[in-house]
């Protein structure tokens, strides 16, 4: 009897039917037959996501404790890949406005591209200004709590053409969410929409209904909006648009105003996100907002940040994985990231990338859906930024010299966004070495991608190892790869 009929006799004792039987036999992945497509990026070579050598899989022993290995088995899965991109800032819309025409089309592309680019689908934009705006501005007039002022004509200069140029890159359609960093001063206890404060309680109803008027009037204007976060960094007073909220002010704002204003609005199908801020007090935030189950029901998932290094921390990727023990079907996010201090001479640092690599990798195993980067364009001065917030971003423009520059971090993002789709399961993926960090996903066309950063020295030997199938391969010193098994 073949190796088939034989796990068709087994699954049939375990009760399932014939037809099941059947169906779960022919599931069972192999990689028999199967080629792994190598693309790589790495520090000292001309090697951009490089397409390398195809290798072929062979039947594979069992490993022993002296062979690097990363194993990869898809017969286990877990989250659903949503998307990958960045933010849609003004400071990124002005930025893009001062480029000559080649140049725009040429960051399109490279963006938002699936085959020519690197296939960003995700994207966040403000609601009215950031620090990555030229300055601060609100839709309405102060005091105005019936909103009958409410226009977006100032987006209508650079912001809105902007994502809807991007859109089009995208082929027509971007998953789109939306975030506030301040009321209007008038509406809290400061008086300023800069330095925190809070919301006054007198104006909660009035603040849930702006996000109502704000997500309709982009979605007239042709900007389809798929979610929203409530506040973005919540616990932080900046020195630019910032308002803070308890744990507690948050949950009772989600449950008594802005969820049912959603959904009296005929909004309640879009995706609310909670927390937004950084991944030291995650568990913290979800805990009490989760717990109640009134304002539980309006939240879709958890965002958060990865400056929580600020304190001298490293990332804390287990604190996203207590998120997802204690609350399965509830979703994470990663809603902002980006390397602080900008500075010119320091674009083509390698650990731009490393750093990005280090995050993706760490957020997905813990389970994390989607992943956003902060903006996507900035000029040669890190901005603009009103408040001297200089930045970096993946790709900056020399405005001056009219040209694009990309970073190591553009290319780190795309072994991710480029080879893990939309509606991609994340599969089980380990390593034997601390040296080779790694994840990896099934498409929904049926293809494995496989993610294996280095950040050592040196260029580490390994076999990809899956379910008795291998091929080997080297991860170069400071390289990022991804290995397409197709």
């Amino acid at each position: 009897m073949n190796q088939k009929f034989l796990s068709f006799l087994f699954l049939s004792t375990l009760g399932l039917g014939p037809a099941a039987a059947q169906k779960a036999a022919s599931t069972t992945y192999s990689a028999a037959g199967k080629t792994a497509h190598v693309f790589a990026t790495v520090q000292g070579s001309s090697q951009r996501l490089a397409a390398g050598g195809d290798l072929k899989f062979a039947p594979a022993a069992q490993p022993l404790e002296t062979q690097v290995c990363v194993f990869v088995d898809p017969n286990h899965s877990f989250q659903t890949m949503l998307g990958i991109g960045g933010a849609l800032t003004d400071a990124s819309a002005e930025t893009f406005a001062k480029l000559p025409k080649p140049q725009q089309q040429e960051f399109l592309k490279a963006y938002y591209s699936p085959t020519g680019g690197i296939g960003y689908t995700l994207g966040r934009t403000t609601i009215h200004s950031s620090d990555f705006s030229s300055g601060s501005y609100t839709y309405v007039a102060d005091k105005d709590e019936a909103l009958k002022t409410f226009s977006v004509k100032h987006d209508e200069q650079f912001r809105i053409p902007f994502i809807k140029q991007v859109i089009a890159a995208a082929g027509g359609k971007l998953t789109m969410y939306v975030s506030p960093w301040s009321p209007p001063g008038w509406m809290k206890t400061t008086g300023d929409m800069l330095h925190g404060g809070k919301l006054l309680p007198q104006y909660r109803q009035a603040w849930a209904n702006y996000y109502v008027k704000f997500i309709k009037t982009y979605e007239q204007l042709g900007i389809p909006i798929w979610g929203l976060s409530v506040q973005n960094e919540p616990m932080a007073t900046q020195t630019w648009e910032s308002c803070i909220y308890t744990g507690e002010e948050e949950r009772d704002f989600i449950k008594g105003y802005l969820g049912p204003t959603l959904a009296k609005g005929g909004l309640g199908s879009k995706k609310l996100i909670a927390w937004d801020h950084n991944r030291d007090l995650l568990f913290q935030r979800a805990s009490t907002v989760l717990d109640d189950p009134e304002a539980a029901k309006y939240v879709w998932g958890i965002g958060y940040h990865w400056y929580e290094t600020w304190t001298g921390s490293s990332m804390l990727f287990e604190n996203e994985k207590r998120v997802k023990e204690a609350f399965p079907n509830t979703n994470l996010i990663f809603t902002e990231g980006c390397k602080e201090k900008f500075d010119m001479a320091k674009v083509n640092d390698w650990a731009l990338g490393e750093k990005y690599g280090n995050s993706m990798i760490g957020d997905f195993n813990a389970g994390t859906v989607g992943w956003t980067d902060w903006n996507v364009l900035l000029d040669e001065t890190g901005g603009p930024n009103h408040v001297g917030n200089f930045c970096f971003a993946p790709v900056i423009a020399d405005t001056k010299a009219g040209k694009l520059i990309y970073t190591s971090a553009y290319y780190y993002i795309g072994h991710f966004s480029k080879f893990i789709r939309p509606g991609a399961k994340r599969i089980s993926a380990s390593s034997n070495r601390d040296a080779l960090q790694t994840t990896a996903y099934r498409n929904p066309d049926g293809s494995v991608a496989v993610v294996v950063m280095n950040q050592t020295d040196k260029p580490e030997e390994f076999q990809l190892w899956m379910r008795g199938q291998g091929t080997k391969t080297t991860a170069a010193a400071h390289s990022i790869m991804t290995l397409v098994v197709n």
